[in-house]
């Protein structure tokens, strides 16, 4: 599987809903910055205006695509994306992650490099390109894209929680576990993140349960071991069967006094 992040597009949602709720007044208002949110408070307060000077809501093309991406409506988005200025590097990004919601890869590899034309140095294209590339299963290179997203964002969780994919994918697993726990160490939600800004990208069984395992190795070793126990839980469903090392993995010791880890290493597999 492989995650990635654009601007966030719930957190827009989010802040229009809420401010449109309030007052009514118009989308660029939004865009201005604090000023216009501190007079969109002082406009709640006032007398009804005339009708004649009612405000006209404008609904740009980003919005409306940002929108109908909450609702999964992903063709709809792409085409309101279309609709919004042809030059910008955000816009052609957005379109990326349309077409890569549907699994449509080639075209979103298209929309992420001519972001990249327009913007070179933009790390969440970066990264979506990379994700791309893992879809292809070309693992090589959804690395190297991946380590460049990093090397200009190196606080995004959620960039190294793609290249630990990426390094379990070529069976680099010492350095998978390595980015999994700076990816939460910078993000202690990053596994657990809305779904709408994540693609889902089933691999083999095997490789899943490998996953999983090295999630609750990394959970356990941060003190978090609720989550650890639910990952390992995870492995044992995909197939993990080597209880032998389970017992016996000292990054699990933290989980061995508990009730919970004794009961899920002794319950019965198909």
């Amino acid at each position: 599987m492989s995650w990635f992040r654009s601007n966030s597009i719930t957190r827009r949602y989010v802040s229009f809903t809420v401010l449109a709720a309030i007052c009514a007044f118009t989308f660029e208002a939004c865009a201005q910055g604090p000023r216009s949110l501190f007079a969109a408070a002082v406009y709640a307060q006032q007398a009804p205006i005339r009708g004649e000077e009612t405000p006209r809501f404008t609904v740009t093309p980003e919005i409306q695509g940002d929108l109908l991406m909450v609702h999964q409506r992903y063709l709809a988005a792409l085409d309101a994306y279309r609709q919004a200025p042809i030059e910008s590097a955000v816009i052609w990004n957005k379109m990326g992650i349309a077409n890569h919601h549907m699994f449509n890869l080639r075209e979103a590899q298209r929309d992420y490099e001519k972001a990249l034309k327009l913007k070179p140095g933009y790390p969440e294209a970066l990264n979506n390109l990379g994700a791309v590339y893992y879809g292809l299963k070309d693992y090589r290179q959804a690395e190297h894209y991946y380590k460049k997203a990093i090397k200009l964002n190196p606080k995004s969780g959620r960039f190294y929680s793609n290249l630990g994919t990426a390094y379990l994918a070529r069976g680099k697993y010492k350095k998978s576990a390595e980015a999994y726990r700076m990816a939460i160490m910078l993000d202690p939600n990053v596994f657990e993140s809305d779904p709408t800004t994540k693609i889902p990208e089933a691999g083999p069984t095997h490789e899943m349960a490998t996953l999983n395992y090295l999630l609750a190795k990394t959970y356990a070793q941060v003190g978090r071991k609720n989550e650890a126990l639910i990952y390992l839980r995870k492995a044992l469903n995909e197939g993990y069967s080597d209880r032998k090392k389970i017992k016996e993995d000292k990054e699990l010791a933290t989980l061995r006094d508990m009730p919970e880890f004794q009961q899920l290493i002794s319950e019965p597999r198909n």
